[in-house]
């Protein structure tokens, strides 16, 4: 399992929170000390706490379901992208669009238009429209591939969500709460950790601190798919059974052409079997 030290915390900048006049009285627990206006976070809870998010989240990964990465704050775009990029799952880092899981077939619609924008390029169809029209599509074609490219392969409603500032993205928040999704955050000392199954207290603004904890939760689902990908072998091997007995009727057929040859009739392999029979009498 992926591991995360305090001192890496530490050197990460993870411990600075909010200044103390904009703290959630919910963190309280999560504090350990207020310093020069500002709250610092206990790094000994936030290193317990990931590893148990680590744990869940590999569990979630090594049973085929995919995490969808949400990071839409400026600093958290690219790292998020990165991340999501590396372990194979979904991301949203452009704006999240109200109903992207609530909504989801909508959503598919959309995605459906933006498919169908590339193939016009591929068949020579764009070419032989007018200029206006390329300009609104060539429009269309780069909102949706902002907000929608990071999900175009995400067939179904992810198996958990991994956010990085929960106020930022309230409404991603409260549509996975009404679906049940499983939620991971990074939570600062402004917010509501409540609202998080597994929260992370830490730094969401200072980008090292974005950085290792993605990397690790990334990491955790990457270690989660090595089980699923080593579990495929025993199915192929349950799986080779099967194949050789629909090759069986083949063989036995080759095998029926030498005996009916002699009496030149279709039935003649009927005769055959009825011969052993008449030996026995």
């Amino acid at each position: 399992m992926p591991r995360v030290s305090v001192d890496q915390l530490l050197l990460a900048g993870a411990h600075f929170g909010h200044l103390t006049q904009r703290w959630n009285p919910k963190m309280k627990r999560y504090i350990f000390m207020a310093r020069n206006g500002i709250y610092l976070i206990d790094l000994q809870k936030t290193q317990n706490l990931i590893e148990k998010a680590c744990k869940e989240i590999t569990k979630i990964s090594a049973s085929g379901d995919e995490i969808l990465f949400i990071g839409t704050k400026h600093q958290a775009r690219d790292i998020v992208r990165d991340e999501a990029l590396r372990c194979g799952c979904p991301y949203v880092t452009y704006r999240w669009l109200g109903g992207m899981l609530t909504n989801h077939q909508t959503i598919r619609r959309s995605l459906k238009s933006l498919e169908s924008y590339e193939k016009m390029e591929i068949d020579g169809t764009y070419d032989k429209i007018n200029k206006k029209q390329q300009l609104s599509i060539n429009k269309s074609k780069e909102k949706l591939t902002k907000i929608l490219g990071g999900i175009r392969d995400m067939r179904r409603l992810p198996g958990a969500i991994f956010v990085i500032d929960t106020k930022n993205e309230d409404i991603a928040v409260a549509e996975a709460r009404k679906l049940g999704i499983p939620i991971f955050a990074i939570v600062d000392t402004n917010v509501n950790p409540e609202v998080v199954d597994f929260p992370i207290p830490a730094n969401d603004d200072a980008f090292k601190s974005i950085w290792l904890i993605s990397k690790t939760i990334a990491d955790a689902i990457l270690e989660g798919k090595k089980h699923l990908v080593d579990s495929r072998p025993k199915e192929k091997r349950d799986a080779a059974p099967h194949s050789s007995d629909r090759q069986k009727p083949r063989r036995s057929r080759r095998r029926r052409k030498p005996r009916s040859h002699d009496g030149g009739a279709p039935q003649s392999g009927r005769e055959n079997k009825e011969a052993p029979k008449s030996k026995e009498e």
